[in-house]
């Protein structure tokens, strides 16, 4: 673990998760801290990629789900 800017947390873990994340611990020597850091920084990243492709969809038209529909019975696909 690199030690830069960190700050000390409390979390509460499930009992099954803490018995894993000790194996995982070990057998890839890293701490469990780096393991959580890890897994928290991949799902922030996460969600950065879902928020970014839903303000680019917001630039798309929106379509009625009605004229959906017809346009789909009018081209013979209903």
């Amino acid at each position: 673990m690199q030690i830069m800017n960190v700050k000390r947390a409390t979390i509460y873990v499930d009992a099954n998760l803490h018995r894993a994340l000790r194996v995982k611990a070990a057998q890839t020597d890293r701490t469990i801290s780096d393991l959580v850091n890890e897994a928290v920084r991949l799902s922030l990243a996460e969600d950065a990629e879902d928020l970014a492709a839903a303000e680019e969809r917001a630039r798309e038209p929106n379509l009625a789900f009605e004229s959906v529909l017809k346009d789909l019975k009018r081209r013979g696909k209903l």
